[in-house]
């Protein structure tokens, strides 16, 4: 009996595959995103997108952005949502146990949001890989959100991986139509 020889995924492949068992945890009722954190091929952090702990999850109605998602358009009211970013929580939890993130690089399941944008590169995380792209959707803040994350030093791009479980992960939310 002979079986097909296995292959081995790549590092980047590797490691997002990592996120994606990472998001299985989020519990936000928009996207589900997980991250982690690498330095020197091993990983030092992950995270996902929830509430902090101790705190009603989404699921339960512990964020208000999240219970009432037609009050809010796409890229609106993070101020008001009180769900921890999976890069946050990559961060935070790093910081918690005094682990030194700069120079490492993120794999995320989603491109990390204007907030989480300034916080990875004010902590020195040198390269992002994402799988699922995300925009700001007003144009002058699109534009300054493309100019922030051309500052990693190590680049942000996509990285193509097969995501079986996009359709659950990545919201669909429709943009609220204009108040009269």
């Amino acid at each position: 009996m002979t079986t097909a020889p296995r292959t081995r995924p790549d590092m980047d492949t590797y490691f997002m595959q990592i996120a994606m068992a990472v998001r299985e945890r989020a519990n936000c009722l928009g996207n589900r995103v997980g991250a982690i954190l690498v330095m020197d091929s091993r990983i030092v952090s992950t995270g996902y997108n929830g509430t902090p702990s101790k705190t009603k999850n989404c699921e339960e109605g512990g964020c208000d952005r999240c219970a009432n998602r037609q009050k809010y358009g796409p890229g609106e009211a993070y101020d008001l949502c009180i769900c921890v970013h999976a890069e946050q929580n990559a961060l935070l939890s790093a910081a918690r146990f005094g682990v030194p993130v700069a120079g490492s690089t993120l794999y995320t399941t989603m491109r990390p949001c204007f907030g989480c944008t300034k916080e990875l590169l004010q902590a020195g995380i040198h390269t992002v890989f994402y799988l699922h792209d995300w925009r700001h959707p007003e144009p002058a803040v699109a534009a300054q959100y493309e100019i922030l994350q051309a500052r990693f030093s190590g680049g942000i791009r996509p990285l193509t991986v097969d995501d079986p479980k996009a359709d659950w992960a990545v919201s669909k939310k429709p943009v609220p139509a204009a108040a009269n």
